[in-house]
């Protein structure tokens, strides 16, 4: 099993032991199984995944941050980090709405 952390500027969000987690870094996605070789990763916003010790698969969207993985001991420190059943989906529109606006603005500028 792994011990997961996953730290935010607010506080320690999780605290968990897990059999795996996925994640994207700059270099790719990736798996971390039990017994994985040390790793310091610099991670792009993605999907955590996690599966916990009843096989259950937890989904978490993080902002990117960095992985620090060793000892089977996972910590990812990151500044945004929202559980599957958390998201506002309406905030969530919003938010996309207001992207693509600026990329359109952006595009007329060019």
């Amino acid at each position: 099993m792994i011990t997961i952390r996953v730290v935010t500027p607010h506080g320690e969000y999780l605290k968990q032991e897990v059999k795996s987690l996925h994640v994207k870094s700059v270099e790719g996605e990736m798996t971390i199984l039990p017994k994985h070789m040390p790793i310091v990763a610099a991670l792009v916003p993605c999907r955590l995944k996690l599966k916990d010790a009843e096989d259950k698969d937890l989904e978490y969207a993080i902002s990117g941050g960095f992985l620090q993985f060793g000892n089977d001991e996972a910590i990812i420190l990151t500044d945004a980090i929202e559980g599957k059943n958390e998201i506002d989906l309406e905030r969530a529109k919003r938010a996309y709405a207001r992207a693509r606006e600026r990329l359109d603005k952006k595009d007329e500028g060019t």
